[in-house]
């Protein structure tokens, strides 16, 4: 191998409320603002000899999808982006070698829905190494907690500091000052997580593997395709190992997650865990391939991981619903629920027919059509209940007043109207039959409950107003 690019990818929730605090943080610790039209960052944050065309990079999405991407500086409803060049010369030290690397830079991303993404991207420094040592160097790197004994055996050493754990690494190293930002919500109940991850304790790898160009026509295997997915490095014995045994299996699973358009040449690789592209193809097209994996191919992966997010917390949300008793919550579900369909779902987002076509093999594997699909039917369970509940709370309402009106009306104000007139004497109060006091008491409770009903409905609908106010604005 002759190349190896990787960009690390940890999702977030923000703590509520918390943004500008967290902007005027990241400020204050070097990141800069992302703009398309500052075309100066087009070579900042990607290693000598990549360029990230802004200008390519718009046009490869469709207006609306471009709008949420690349926002203009007051657009808060989309991905705000910032980023700092680190270019750390670092060292990954494993059981049985070790690797010299570089941390270029790192991204933080702000996006709708309390949600954000953590991006250290990073470049491997080594004359020469295998297939096998970049794909353990990825596994181990990803791990921001030791769940495994080459886990625990491995350490980052960094400007004469050294690191346990990739967290420590990462969080107080690269952007000491986003964990206190971190909602912890994700954590509640967990006996061993120290972070809020939404599935594990690993990042998302995105990756560029370059190969050295052979005379054999099937260099890149299917079986090193398979590894690449997988994320299949060296065995506790540091030998090169698969995690799968059944060529059938391996077969049909890299064809089932291989984009292999440009096959024999280059691949791309997608499952849950990584979006990869393996090349042998020559220096000129090499970088063409390593700017649009930094480009227009690294937004797409953020926006598929967004929508699976997303439609992951809307679900959890309707999961913890209690029906009879969260009305507010139920009509907040249903605003963000149609908010996200809007506004960030669409089936068309990317204008060019390659890149169309891996955006929709990464929402494939993401199974985002189905999540959407279920989301939807949930809306449509919850449009139904609340249609009933609110039909019910006005038969409900409607039957009150009646009752009241009718009662207070015909037999109250008969019976008191003649001394409720003009000036009260309260005196002749005392001498009411009981009769007269249910009635003095039905005219009164009559009037108290209308102004109540009436306060409740006014004070329903400010909160409402507020609610949709403050879940728009984030």
């Amino acid at each position: 191998m002759h190349t190896a690019l990787l960009q690390f990818i940890f999702p977030f929730s923000i703590k509520s409320g918390q943004d500008k605090e967290l902007i005027g943080r990241l400020q204050q610790d070097g990141f800069t603002r992302f703009f398309l039209d500052n075309k100066d960052l087009e070579h900042a944050y990607y290693g000598e000899g990549y360029c990230v065309s802004h200008e390519k990079m718009e046009r490869s999405y469709l207006p609306f999808a471009a709008h949420v991407l690349f926002p203009r500086e007051k657009d808060a409803d989309s991905f705000r982006r910032f980023s700092r060049v680190n270019n750390l010369q670092c060292q990954l030290e494993m059981p049985f070698q070790s690797v010299h690397f570089r941390v270029l830079s790192t991204d933080v991303f702000l996006c709708p829905f309390e949600l954000g993404f953590l991006t250290v991207r990073v470049a491997i420094e080594e004359e020469s190494f295998s297939f096998s040592t970049a794909l353990e160097f990825a596994d181990r790197f990803r791990t921001l907690e030791d769940v495994s004994y080459q886990d625990k055996q491995s350490f980052i050493h960094c400007h004469k500091k050294s690191f346990g754990q990739v967290e420590d690494f990462v969080f107080k190293n690269l952007v000491p000052g986003l964990e206190p930002f971190l909602d912890p919500a994700e954590i509640d109940g967990a006996y061993f997580e120290t972070l809020p991850f939404f599935v594990d304790e690993r990042m998302l790898v995105q990756a560029f593997y370059g190969f050295n160009r052979g005379e054999e026509p099937d260099e890149i295997s299917v079986e090193l395709r398979y590894r690449a997915s997988q994320l299949d490095g060296l065995n506790m014995e540091g030998k090169p190992y698969t995690s799968a045994s059944d060529p059938d299996y391996i077969e049909q699973y890299t064809s089932e997650h291989c984009y292999s358009r440009w096959g024999p040449d280059t691949y791309y690789m997608t499952n849950e865990q990584t979006f990869c592209c393996l090349s042998r193809a020559e220096p000129e097209i090499a970088t063409q391939l390593i700017n649009q994996m930094y480009g227009e191919y690294y937004y797409g992966l953020l926006l598929s991981i967004f929508h699976k997010i997303v439609l992951l917390k809307l679900a959890n949300l309707h999961s913890r619903l209690r029906i009879n008793h969260d009305y507010d919550e139920i009509e907040n579900l249903i605003f963000l629920i149609n908010k996200f369909s809007a506004k960030f779902y669409f089936l068309e987002l990317i204008s060019q027919s390659q890149g169309r076509e891996i955006f929709f093999q990464l929402r494939k594997v993401y199974g985002n059509d189905a999540l959407f699909d279920e989301v939807k039917m949930t809306l449509n369970d919850l449009f139904q209940y609340q249609d009933k509940f609110q039909s019910k709370r006005r038969d409900t309402l409607l039957m009150v007043l009646t009752v009241f009106t009718v009662i207070s009306g015909i037999y109250g104000m008969n019976q008191v109207i003649e001394d409720l007139k003009g000036k009260i004497d309260w005196s002749k109060m005392l001498e009411y039959s009981p009769f007269e006091y249910l009635a003095l008491f039905l005219t009164f409770s009559g009037i108290a409950v209308s102004l109540g009903l009436t306060l409740k409905e006014l004070w329903s609908g400010i909160r409402s107003r507020r609610r949709k106010r403050f879940y728009d604005k984030d």
